[in-house]
């Protein structure tokens, strides 16, 4: 081990239960509750939303379970960040796969905390004024945070909050989240049984779950499936791998690899549950709107999406018995699960550059600097906010896909009889991994890729590259980005492995 190279690398999570804890952490985030519902719904027919969680499910086995193994394996084998474990894995030459992945992480965190700032807001706003009970009211809240420097405030907050969460390594995340990830899943608990005792909540839920089989033929569909399981679980992100590095040997993996991503999921259908309840059952039963009134609003209300989660639901909590109650618990679990997925963007980035030759504090500093800096252009517009949701959120197609091909480079067979039938109290996994990782994950992400490209290169803007929701905008901010690090992959891939040999 060289000398410059910090000791936090030698951390361990203290134990099993930790460790899962702590994944579940990077899983279960902002994704589960204000993104989750209302793609469902932005997914569903007129009919229902069945066919799109159809969808979604089979992803969960054929995209984020096999990435999520994949990732355990590789960080645990290479005791590395995402840049210095691809150039071990796959080669020197591939290194800005790895590079690319840790980029888009980053590019994630950069909305991402700004996001996770409005929920940290509005849960003090709940806990010190009065729920909203007009639409004029919650937007008056809504336009007054962010016309003011507030946004900007949040989201050094959250920013600084997991700079310190993550100061002295996995002994402190895996700390943080022994607190989070037990609270958070009380507040959800509590959340979906009130949401489903209102009267007229089972209309949200028979909605939820009636398919119109039909939708399946629309490749849009699985798109956003792979999409959103992408963003629900965080595989292809890097992140599992980062906490990897520091699992013991003894701390089988393939248990948790189904654990995590299946339990995930399942926190993001009870979200959707308790959202799809509370909406009908207010905006339907008490407020006399009509199934297609109510779903527009699931679907369009607020630039970015916002509406839904920022000025919906606090009118709905509003109109309830115990509402400002729940109202607090609502926007704190919100936050407790932005917070948990933020600090494994924070390591990820910071072990990056740890294993490029810096110490821990300084590395946290320039994350913490770089990630707040960046994330002020969409802290001040909704629109950059959007873009970027938009352009990095497909990017994460591209992210695992790589992730999958670095491990074909090395080799799916071996790399699962080294790293995953090891463990003799591990679940023994079987030869459909190879398969699905190496056959379906990069032919699954490039035909659904090709597909999108097809579909919106029609005529319009598609290519204008100055409409932020064009392919043209997306593939110029790839392109750029991929020259870039296919320029600095060697070099990253040098610093990383001298650093950690």
């Amino acid at each position: 081990m060289a000398d410059n190279l910090d000791t936090s690398v030698n951390q361990r999570f203290s134990s099993r239960l930790g460790f899962l804890l702590s994944v579940i952490g990077i899983a279960v985030g902002t994704g589960n509750i204000w993104r989750f519902p209302r793609i469902v719904a932005q997914n569903g027919s007129d009919e229902g939303a069945g066919a799109f969680l159809v969808a979604w499910t089979v992803f969960l086995f054929l995209w984020s379970i096999p990435l999520v193994l994949a990732e355990y394996a590789m960080g645990r084998k290479c005791r590395m960040g995402v840049v210095g474990t691809i150039a071990k894995i796959a080669g020197e030459k591939f290194a800005w796969m790895g590079a690319f992945m840790a980029f888009v992480t980053a590019a994630i965190t950069f909305f991402y905390s700004v996001v996770l700032g409005w929920c940290l807001y509005y849960f003090f706003q709940t806990l010190m004024h009065p729920l909203p009970l007009t639409t004029e009211a919650a937007m008056t809240r809504w336009n007054d945070y962010q016309g003011s420097a507030w946004p900007l405030v949040s989201h050094a907050a959250v920013v600084g909050l997991g700079a310190f969460a993550i100061w002295r390594g996995i002994r402190s995340i895996e700390r943080v989240n022994k607190i989070l990830i037990p609270t958070l899943l009380a507040i959800v608990l509590i959340s979906v049984v009130r949401g489903l005792t209102l009267p007229g909540a089972w209309a949200g839920v028979a909605y939820l779950f009636r398919p119109e089989w039909g939708q399946l033929l629309r490749p849009r569909i699985w798109m956003e499936a792979l999409t959103q399981n992408a963003w629900d679980v965080g595989a292809g992100w890097g992140l599992y791998l980062t906490y990897a590095a520091y699992v013991k040997r003894e701390h089988g993996v393939v248990k948790n690899g189904f654990v995590t991503p299946i339990g995930n999921n399942l926190v993001s259908m009870l979200a959707a549950l308790m959202v799809f309840a509370t909406v009908f059952a207010v905006l339907r039963t008490e407020m006399g709107m009509t199934r297609p009134e109510v779903l527009e609003i699931m679907r369009t209300s607020g630039l970015a999406s916002t509406g839904l989660t920022f000025i919906w639901m606090p009118q709905l909590f509003a109109r309830m018995l115990f509402g400002r109650p729940l109202a607090i618990l609502f926007f704190l679990g919100l936050t407790f699960a932005g917070f948990s997925s933020l600090i494994a963007h924070l390591e990820l980035s910071t072990r990056v550059l740890i294993d490029a030759g810096l110490k821990r504090s300084r590395a946290i500093v320039i994350v913490t600097v770089v990630i707040y800096l960046l994330g002020v252009p969409s802290a001040i517009s909704l629109n950059v906010l959007k873009n970027q949701d938009f352009v990095w959120g497909y990017a994460l197609i591209i992210s695992g896909a790589l992730a999958a091909l670095a491990v074909a480079r090395y080799g799916a067979r071996r790399l699962r009889q080294e790293e995953l039938l090891v463990d003799e109290n591990d679940w023994k996994l079987g030869r459909w991994w190879d398969v699905v990782l190496v056959g379906f994950v990069p032919l699954g992400a490039m035909t659904l890729l090709i597909w999108w490209l097809v579909k919106e290169a029609r005529p319009g803007k598609w290519y204008n590259p100055l409409d932020p929701t064009s392919v043209a905008n997306c593939l110029v901010q790839w392109c750029v980005v991929l020259t870039i690090l296919g320029l600095m992959g060697r070099w990253l891939a040098r610093r990383s492995l001298k650093n950690t040999q």
